[in-house]
């Protein structure tokens, strides 16, 4: 009789784990999705920033260019045109990160320097552990007198 009892309580257990299990990584799943689409929407938003952006900067360019090629023109100097140099450089920035494949040669430089130079990316004192944040809470909840530990 005990051990019929003992065997159903460890199939209970097994099962009861299993569960647990499953629904551990099932929270996790949702919790990398959700983080997934949050990095989408941040990523989408600077997108748009920098269309409107080069709108803006489009249009100074734009007016800036005609004015000082017509004031180069007028006044017989072409040293009215240099700014023009830089300004176009900064437009082409712009017009690559509105438009082109600023993002993509990025995400590129970013995944080879996470595969060639990973210890670049390592964390002062390492990666946070549970101890680690455990102890800097209670140290916190030392210094609180309104929490207690």
């Amino acid at each position: 009789m005990g051990v019929l009892l003992s065997k159903s309580m460890d199939d209970n257990l097994k099962k009861q784990q299993e569960f647990m299990l499953m629904n551990a990584r099932l929270q996790m799943e949702r919790q990398i999705l959700m983080q997934n689409q949050m990095r989408e929407r941040q990523m989408a938003m600077q997108i748009a920033w920098s269309r409107e952006f080069l709108k803006y900067f489009g249009s100074f360019f734009a007016v800036a260019t005609v004015g000082l090629t017509a004031g180069a023109i007028k006044r017989k100097n072409p040293g009215l045109l240099a700014p023009i140099i830089p300004l176009s450089f900064i437009f082409a920035y712009q017009m690559d990160s509105a438009y082109g494949t600023l993002i993509n040669r990025m995400r590129g430089e970013a995944e080879d320097i996470m595969e060639t130079e990973n210890d670049r990316l390592q964390l002062p004192q390492g990666t946070p552990t549970f101890e680690s944040i455990e102890k800097a809470r209670r140290a916190k909840s030392k210094n609180s007198p309104t929490e207690k530990q």
